[in-house]
C-alpha cells in the first residue's frame, strides 16, 4: 500500500486533521455546484483553489499532473468534438485532404464549459483523496448511511489491490530479467502470461482469505470505525465555507 500512500506529506496540514465527514459533505456540496454551474468562473475557481491546496499539502507536482492526465485528455477530446461537430457560426476553416474542416464558435464555448467543469470536479476529488485516508473516507460514507455491502466490497478491493500489485511487480521483473519484453511478440506473450498468472493468484488468494476470515469468526459483516464527536469550530468553519462558495456560485 506504500506505493500510493508515500506521497501523503500533508499530515500537519489543517485540512488533513479536519473531520472526514465534514470534508466529504463539503466536497459533495462543491461538486454539485461545479457540475450545475453554467459559467466558467466558479469551476475555474474550484480547480485553482483545490490545486493550490494540494501543492500546499506537499503533493509533488508530477503526481498531481499524473492524476490529471486522463481527465484532461477527456476534456481536450470533448472540446475538439464540440468544436468541429456542434454549432452554426464558423470560427475557422481548414482544408485537409480535400475536406473542409470547420470549427464553430458555439461548439468551442460549450466544449470549454464542459472542460472547466471536468477540471473543477477532478480537482475536488483529488483534494479529498490526498487529504483523507481511504479508511476514513469509508467510515464517513458509513456515517452517511451508504449500504454496508458497498463499503465492505470497496475495503476488500482496496486492501487486496496492493497484494495483486506486488504480485504483478514480482512476475514482471522476473519476466524482464529473462528478456520477456525484448520484442513486440515476446512482450505480448509475456503480458498475457502475466495477466493469466494474476487471475490465478487472485482466485487462490480469495479462497485462502475466505478460509482464514471464517476461522477467525467473520460472519459477513465488517466492524467499522467509531467517529469522534463533531467539534463545533470545524462544523461552523465547514458550513461557512460551503455557504460562501454557494454565494459565489449564485453570483
Amino acid at each position: 500500500m506504500h506505493h500510493f500512500s508515500r506521497y501523503r506529506h500533508g499530515a500537519d496540514h489543517p485540512l488533513t486533521r479536519l473531520d472526514p465527514r465534514l470534508k466529504l459533505f463539503s466536497a459533495l456540496a462543491l461538486l454539485s455546484m461545479v457540475i450545475s454551474c453554467k459559467g466558467f468562473a466558479f469551476p475555474l475557481l474550484a480547480a485553482v483553489m483545490c490545486g493550490g491546496l494540494c501543492i500546499g499539502m506537499g503533493v509533488p507536482l508530477r503526481l498531481l499532473m499524473l492524476r490529471f492526465a486522463e481527465p484532461l485528455f477527456i476534456a481536450v477530446m470533448v472540446v475538439l468534438l464540440k468544436l468541429f461537430f456542434v454549432g452554426e457560426v464558423p470560427l475557422f476553416s481548414v482544408h485537409v485532404l480535400g475536406l473542409d474542416i470547420i470549427g464553430h464558435r458555439e461548439g468551442l464555448v460549450d466544449g470549454l464549459r464542459i472542460a472547466v467543469r471536468i477540471s473543477g470536479a477532478v480537482s475536488l476529488v483529488a483534494l479529498l483523496g490526498f487529504s483523507t485516508s481511504f479508511t476514513d473516507l469509508m467510515g464517513a460514507l458509513a456515517w452517511f448511511r451508504v449500504p454496508r455491502t458497498i463499503i465492505e466490497i470497496a475495503m476488500f478491493a482496496w486492501r487486496y489491490l496492493f497484494v495483486l500489485l506486488e504480485d504483478a511487480q514480482v512476475v514482471y521483473h522476473a519476466q524482464k530479467n529473462r528478456l520477456g519484453y525484448a520484442g513486440y511478440r515476446r512482450g505480448l506473450r509475456s503480458f498475457g502470461t502475466l495477466a493469466g498468472a494474476l487471475v490465478i493468484k487472485a482466485f487462490d488468494n480469495s479462497q485462502n482469505i475466505t478460509t482464514a476470515m471464517v476461522q477467525r469468526g467473520y460472519d459477513g459483516t465488517m466492524p467499522l470505525m467509531r467517529h469522534r464527536p463533531f467539534r463545533p469550530g470545524e462544523v461552523i468553519f465547514s458550513l461557512l465555507f460551503v455557504l460562501t462558495m454557494g454565494i459565489i456560485w449564485r453570483m
